[in-house]
């Protein structure tokens, strides 16, 4: 996929988001960290409510996981909303691209260029170019 100049990146698990922007062009990305973005904790009601298997209760951690990506949702779509993202791709690992999709704004889906679902929060900014390139 072709990353274009000026593009927003965010890179969303379950408990980190990273905001990146391309300041190369389409053909020789060159991602910069922008930030990562103060999302509001007290969201845990939007995250999609899942049970334990095993138990057939709320898991804490999953509530906090799923909320996490839902204020990451909510920030993205403020910042669409706002004009302050023209395209957009999504990378987060299959579960949170799962959840933060439920939240989309119809604003949002229109500016998104496209969707990674890879866990790459933790690697270097390289590698989320690599992937973004393939995918």
């Amino acid at each position: 996929m072709n990353i274009p100049d000026g593009t927003h990146v965010a890179v969303v698990d379950g408990e980190r988001f990273i905001w990146l922007r391309n300041k190369g062009d389409a053909a020789h990305p060159q991602l910069d960290l922008i930030g990562t973005p103060d999302l509001d904790p007290t969201n845990r009601s939007q995250g999609k409510m899942r049970h334990s298997i095993t138990t057939n209760q709320h898991s804490g951690n999953d509530l906090d996981e799923a909320a996490h990506v839902a204020a990451a949702a909510e920030w993205l779509n403020h910042q669409v909303l706002t004009n302050k993202v023209e395209n957009l791709i999504i990378v987060a690992d299959k579960r949170s691209l799962g959840e933060i999709r439920r939240h989309y704004h119809g604003e949002l889906e229109k500016r998104l260029l496209g969707e990674v679902g890879k866990a790459l929060t933790n690697h270097p900014i390289e590698d989320i170019e690599q992937a973004i390139i393939a995918a």
